[in-house]
């Protein structure tokens, strides 16, 4: 039987806008065994052909030792870092316009989605380094919802984390299980605290880390964890935006640490306490609506479910990744001299996406977050105010 699929209802139309972003990030692409004789044979046929030259003159097709795991080639890039097969001019792929998708590397196929099946079905959220998943946070014609099987992501065999069907459901705290259902609804139950428009975010991750707080009192008995997760209290913890970075840039600092050395970004704060101070926090709370798009979207799909030790661990990922749109838009508000609008907003979320989820170990971020599950009081760096 067919596993469903589900996505955020303002992802669920999601259509490739060829901004070009994916194919000129200088990014390591594999090419699996199959795909890589079907490109090889349509090069040799003059079916497809490169868009470009490729540095150093590789083929467009890079085989040889030291290939990752269950990969046949790379594909060959450009001297600034463009696939050999983006036609930059149009912004279109030459293998996906002249073959089709079959032709296309699994990478390829896949991006911006973030994908985790279990036993339920398949999850899927976007990267917003995508500038159109990016896009996707700034709509407002319809409040934040789950939606089973969205139009954009029909039944297949999506790429991400899956998690094989007799495997453990993830951790409440380090020490009790969930069960799949108790998830579900955790996992629905913080979609909808970042879907009240009422709300500023960091209310919404207050509240968050109340209700998960209270979940690890949580004993197996009468009432299932999924009534209890019904029966959390409505009212929310208010949370002010913050008034200073200072706690943004010690969460960044977590998210650097667990960058291999050679991805690290070099070290660039300077202004940025002042810029968050003079054009951030000023105008912060106007654009309240796409932030708790981004926070439900990485509650959303969430790998750090099964890769870390708990729920609270969830809580303190979304609190890093708010942190650092904080950290990054004061660094896109101090860079253009401006004060905070929708297109520095989505610049600065970009960049935080694309150290979460294209830099970072997620392991190991989650292996970090899963500290927030211990020692006394377990709060978060950032408390319940800033």
């Amino acid at each position: 039987m067919p596993m469903p699929v589900f996505a955020l209802n303002f992802h669920a139309d999601y259509r490739c806008a060829h901004s070009g972003v994916c194919c000129s990030s200088d990014w390591d692409v594999p090419v699996e065994l199959p795909i890589y004789r079907t490109l090889e044979s349509a090069l040799r046929a003059g079916r497809i052909a490169p868009a470009a030259p490729s540095d150093g003159d590789d083929p467009p097709l890079i085989t040889g030792d030291h290939l990752p795991d269950e990969a046949a080639a790379m594909l060959a890039r450009t001297s600034t870092g463009d696939c050999v097969f983006y036609h930059r001019s149009s912004g279109l792929c030459v293998v996906h316009r002249d073959g089709g998708e079959s032709h296309l590397p699994a990478t390829c196929r896949h991006f911006p989605r973030l994908a985790v099946r279990d036993r339920r079905g398949t999850f899927l959220s976007l990267t917003h380094f995508c500038p159109t998943a990016a896009a996707s946070l700034f709509r407002a014609d319809e409040p934040i919802r789950i939606v089973e099987g969205p139009p954009a992501f029909p039944q297949a065999d999506y790429e991400g984390l899956t998690v094989d069907d007799d495997a453990w459901p993830p951790l409440l705290h380090s020490k009790m299980l969930m069960d799949f259902e108790g998830y579900g609804a955790w996992e629905r139950h913080m979609v909808a605290r970042c879907a009240d428009p009422r709300w500023a975010p960091e209310t919404a991750l207050a509240t968050l880390r109340r209700d998960a707080q209270l979940l690890r009192s949580f004993v197996p008995g009468d009432a299932t964890l999924a009534d209890v997760i019904a029966a959390l209290p409505g009212d929310p913890v208010v949370a002010s935006p913050h008034a200073s970075l200072e706690a943004s840039l010690l969460m960044r600092e977590a998210v650097v640490a667990a960058i291999p050395d050679d991805l690290k970004p070099a070290p660039d704060e300077e202004g940025l306490a002042e810029a968050y101070t003079r054009h951030v926090a000023p105008a912060w709370n106007q654009w309240r609506l796409p932030l708790n798009r981004y926070l439900a979207a990485k509650a959303f799909a969430n790998w750090t479910a099964y890769q870390g030790r708990g729920i609270l661990a969830i809580v303190h990922g979304l609190e890093a990744a708010l942190a650092l749109v904080r950290v990054e838009v004061s660094r896109q508000c101090r860079d253009a001299g401006r004060p905070l609008d929708a297109d520095l907003l989505r610049e600065a979320i970009r960049s935080a996406d694309f150290a979460l989820n294209h830099l970072a170990v997620g392991e190991d971020l989650a292996d970090a977050w899963s500290r927030a599950e211990e020692g006394p009081g377990r709060r978060s760096p950032e408390g319940e105010d800033g």
